[in-house]
């Protein structure tokens, strides 16, 4: 979405700061008011998804005003700085125009910071500006927002909004319904059209402004007694982006897991050798996305997303491979690209690559979409089975355990052996039980017989 910025240079708004992002989290100013910038100079840090962007100046002069404090989460297309005469921002000041849209000029839509490469949205999720609301008229809200005043038996258009632009927030209806104003009659209330997620909205239709909007935490009040409370944390950057995605996730699809174990006492045995060969240290997690690529090939409706807004299953031919990262700032997924292609080696190198960026804030935003299948590694903080949560709107993903040495039994000799737990989640609504069981017995095969996965050392 690229946004028209004013030639006098009044003023600088929100760029689109990345694929199809409505709304940014500012987590610090790099400015202060009154202060001379240099064209490119950082101006805040915010935060869109779960990647940290530096947002740049676009051209050089005085800051007037900074609008907007640490943590508000604010509109794509809002006012961000306001510069101030003395500056740049007086360059074009005297001219005029016969029509307000002359005096707009449009940018490149993104912003590069510590996200690389090209940011554009693509044109299926293209956003028409928010027209202006009329006294009287239908309020400007998200359908979360709708949904909220809907269960509290609100009408939205009687609420006074707080947002930009006069948009009704959740905490609008919460201190409507506190006020105790009394609902509309059910008959004089809008029936809202359905809407769907606009996760994977085709390149022909697109989504009404409202839909692509984030979903918000829940709003229900509780009173929480403020004994014993040691440290209030706000719902906020990637915490509350993890808490935004998961209830989406939890919402919209069908959830079932099915577990089983694998003995890899001779995986583990060629893990050594090729470590020895190497001299590098290797986990266990290449050789099992090895094996969880070919098991896709074999059982291609795991590899798939979901397309809620046209109702339609989308079959994936690459693996792109989610690997879920531990960090100081929360949870995050990059996804391996292209996964199928990549030898063991090539996985690890590209796995330790991604996780090192997530951790240092510097991963690619790129990096954090697209993916079709997803690893979260439960192990390596010592746990067993899992139920994880699908990461929408991929439909299947898979936890993998602690391994631990047990005693095992073949062809009725007991021996020592390493056993890894394995815990598959799949949308019920594409993937049958009997077909997730399926796709588990195929990984176990493959990681219990090495020798088919994997050359010889």
């Amino acid at each position: 979405m690229a946004i028209k910025q004013p030639t006098d240079k009044s003023h600088f708004l929100l760029p689109d700061l990345g694929e199809g992002v409505a709304e940014a989290e500012l987590i610090s100013w790099k400015v202060q008011a009154g202060d001379d910038v240099a064209e490119h100079q950082t101006l805040a840090e915010m935060e869109t998804d779960k990647a940290l962007v530096e947002v740049p100046s676009p051209w050089s002069g005085k800051i007037k005003e900074l609008h907007g404090n640490k943590g508000d989460i604010i509109d794509v297309g809002s006012v961000l700085v306001s510069y101030g005469s003395g500056s740049a921002a007086t360059d074009n000041a005297g001219k005029s125009s016969d029509d307000e849209s002359s005096g707009q000029e449009e940018d490149a839509g993104t912003v590069v910071g510590n996200v690389s490469g090209e940011l554009t949205m693509p044109a299926s999720f293209s956003r028409e500006a928010a027209p202006s609301v009329a006294s009287g008229s239908k309020s400007l809200a998200t359908p979360a927002v709708r949904r909220i005043a809907k269960e509290l038996d609100i009408d939205i258009n009687v609420v006074n909004g707080s947002g930009r632009g006069g948009r009704v927030t959740a905490s609008d209806i919460q201190a409507h319904a506190t006020a105790g104003s009394s609902p509309a009659p059910v008959a004089s209330r809008p029936v809202a059209a359905p809407t769907a997620p606009a996760a994977a909205v085709p390149a022909t239709v697109a989504p009404e402004p409202d839909t692509a909007a984030p979903m918000p935490l829940a709003a229900t009040r509780v009173a929480i007694a403020p004994e014993g409370t040691v440290e209030k944390i706000p719902f906020q950057g990637i915490r509350r982006k993890i808490a935004q995605s998961l209830h989406h996730s939890v919402q919209t699809t069908v959830h079932f897991t099915v577990v089983d174990e694998a003995d890899i006492t001779r995986l583990d045995q060629k893990r050594s050798g090729f470590e020895s060969l190497l001299g590098n240290r290797l986990s266990l997690l290449p050789f099992i996305m090895t094996a969880v690529c070919a098991a896709l090939k074999k059982h291609p409706s795991l590899n798939a997303n979901v397309d809620d807004f046209m109702e339609e299953i989308h079959i994936k031919g690459p693996v792109n491979l989610g690997c879920a990262v531990d960090t100081d700032h929360g949870l995050m997924v990059p996804v391996i690209h292209g996964a199928q292609d990549l030898t063991f080696v090539q996985m690890s190198e590209r796995v330790r690559e991604l996780a090192g960026a997530c951790r240092n804030r510097s991963v690619p935003r790129e990096s954090l979409a697209g993916g079709t299948f997803t690893i979260s590694n439960v192990g390596s903080a010592g746990g067993m089975f899992a139920t994880p949560i699908i990461n929408y709107p991929e439909v299947a993903i898979l936890a993998v355990g602690r391994a631990k040495e047990t005693v095992l039994t073949r062809n009725g000799a007991f021996y020592a052996g390493l056993v890894l737990p394995l815990s598959l989640s799949c949308d019920h609504r594409v993937v049958d039980g009997a077909e997730g069981a399926r796709f588990l017995n195929t990984l176990v095969g493959l990681l219990e017989a090495p020798e088919t996965l994997l050359p010889e050392v």
